[in-house]
């Protein structure tokens, strides 16, 4: 691939809202909203939103060119069995080290050299060991806590005779779906020079994350997930690879407040979200993206 290693660090905040919606589902807890129940914020785990960007670049990459398409692959992608991708990759490194077979999957694959993974599952020693990838994420958390509610559905068909029969014909089947009325969502994020150079993370695949970022909700919609929207990312670039201030102190710099102390937020239009430009540490750029 011919684009250059990233040689600055970044550290990132990305908002995020959603509107009569499940942003995240808990499985423990009935598919409910995330939530701290200490708080009643919401969370929405760092994985849902990985997934999201292997998503979108899965689907970006076909409009690549095709010099470059092949490098931009998804190792954990749906329905995927990674063994057998493991063990083709491999074979296609020559079948003689874990190395050679680890240097491969980062060359390929796009989320293994922007996440990381763990490729030591592989049978028959075909394994690729471990990739700690460029880029981590926290759990997304809402602003204020939210509140989640309960909906009977009605769908005018079942699924069986049997049903059919015990209904004497009338053929509804009930369920439930669990949204919030509003939240918006906070994310912290960090990308490493230093491990980029190992995975060899490069300043094209650190726009396509910026821009799957951006643009990833909208090649996601679901009725259960309600209206979600990318809000605002605030970059933090650094003019050195280690960085010039410590990630904490840059996203003090950030404040988000309701316009209206009293009413429960229902839009983004609700907030306001400032940056104390006066206190920047020096060695650092703020990018500001939508």
């Amino acid at each position: 691939m011919e684009s250059p290693i990233i040689s600055n660090r970044y550290d990132f905040l990305f908002f995020f809202d959603v509107q009569d919606g499940n942003p995240n589902g808990d499985p423990d807890a009935g598919n409910l909203p995330r939530v701290d129940y200490e708080t009643s914020q919401g969370l929405v785990t760092d994985v849902c939103l990985k997934r999201k960007v292997r998503n979108y670049v899965e689907l970006a990459r076909e409009e690549f060119d095709e010099a470059i398409r092949p490098y931009y692959k998804i190792f954990i992608r749906e329905k995927a069995i990674l063994n057998q991708t493991i063990a083709d990759e491999y074979d296609a490194a020559g079948g003689t080290s874990v190395e050679a077979a680890r240097d491969r999957m980062c060359q390929y694959y796009y989320d293994v050299r922007t996440f990381g993974a763990v490729m030591s599952t592989g049978e028959k020693g075909k394994n690729a060991g471990q990739v700690k990838g460029a880029v981590q994420l926290t759990f997304s958390r809402s602003i204020d806590a939210i509140f989640s509610s309960e909906h009977t559905i009605t769908r005018m068909a079942v699924a069986t005779d049997k049903e059919s029969q015990a209904q004497k014909g009338d053929n509804r089947t009930m369920g439930r779906k669990a949204t919030i009325p509003y939240g918006l969502y906070r994310t912290q994020g960090f990308v490493s020079a230093a491990l980029a150079q190992d995975t060899k993370f490069s300043e094209r695949d650190l726009e396509l994350l910026w821009q799957a970022l951006q643009n990833m909700f909208d090649i996601d919609r679901s009725a259960a997930r309600g209206l979600m929207s990318a809000r605002k990312l605030i970059i933090f670039k650094h003019d050195s690879k280690l960085g010039n201030a410590p990630a904490h102190k840059l996203f003090d710099l950030v404040k988000v407040e309701k316009r209206n102390p009293e009413s429960a937020p229902r839009s983004f239009d609700d907030y306001s979200i400032t940056i104390d430009k006066t206190q920047l540490p020096k060695g650092i750029e703020i990018i500001e993206l939508l």
